[in-house]
């Protein structure tokens, strides 16, 4: 029975064979990885997977997929399905601990399960991640642009892009209506304030066409008055926007608005 994939849950099925190469090459795969694959789909990639790392955790949220995964991957002792909302499970409790996550994301939740797994995930030392390729331009937008934004901010602070590959369409089925890329970052040490830099960035961007102090009043971290303070402590005008900022700036700010 055809499958037919839900809009409403972001779901363009991998279908092409040939991309699953440059995605070997980027995830740097190794026999001894244990993969999280969030959004399995039709098992291409999972399967793929299965046969070149040691544990494959691969979570989906439709479960009318069960059927189609569990024959496709039968005889895989090394894969666990688990049927469920990436957003809303306990990832960080899969055993063993994944060390990479690799996987074409649902659209409609790409970049909160980039976001969340920067901290949320720390065993993960590799991404490699199928996203639209706004999104993906989005991770590493460099500051003064309109695509730099908080989830730039937290990703740069977390880790180092290394690979970069956009996709065609045509790997996908039903066939999406914007591009789409493969891209990879490897983590760097998290600043101990990752948290708090992650509160600040959101309310700094949450209104972008106003000042950065003003925006951080608008959404009731601070008061302007002590925002202004801040900037002025790390040499910045009160009139700032948080687009000039560069992602290291967000942590001084951080610190300067916690003293």
């Amino acid at each position: 029975m055809a499958v037919i994939p839900r809009k409403s849950l972001g779901q363009h099925f991998l279908v092409d064979d040939n991309i699953l190469g440059v995605i070997d090459r980027l995830a740097e795969l190794d026999s001894a990885d244990v993969v999280l694959e969030i959004g399995p789909g039709l098992g291409v990639l999972t399967e793929y997977l299965a046969g070149r790392v040691a544990r494959v955790h691969a979570v989906e949220l439709d479960r009318s997929l069960e059927p189609r995964l569990s024959e496709r991957l039968a005889g895989r002792t090394n894969v666990e399905l688990v049927f469920g909302d990436a957003l809303a499970l306990d990832l960080a409790a899969l055993d063993p601990p994944p060390t990479k996550l690799v996987s074409n994301l649902p659209y409609n939740v790409a970049t909160p399960i980039v976001a969340e797994s920067l901290a949320g995930l720390p065993t993960v030392g590799l991404w490699c991640v199928m996203v639209q390729r706004e999104v993906a331009d989005r991770f590493f937008a460099v500051p003064r642009t309109k695509a730099y934004g908080a989830v730039s901010v937290l990703v740069q602070l977390a880790a180092r892009r290394t690979g970069f590959h956009p996709v065609s369409r045509e790997v996908f089925r039903p066939r999406p209506n914007v591009d789409s890329a493969l891209v990879a970052f490897r983590r760097v040490p998290l600043p101990d304030t990752f948290s708090e830099v992650r509160r600040v960035a959101a309310a700094a961007f949450a209104h972008r066409r106003k000042t950065l102090a003003n925006s951080l009043e608008l959404t009731g971290l601070v008061t302007r008055p002590r925002a202004v303070e801040a900037l002025a402590a790390i040499g910045r005008d009160p009139a700032v926007r948080a687009e000039e900022l560069e992602p290291g700036e967000f942590v001084a700010l951080t610190a300067a608005l916690a003293r």
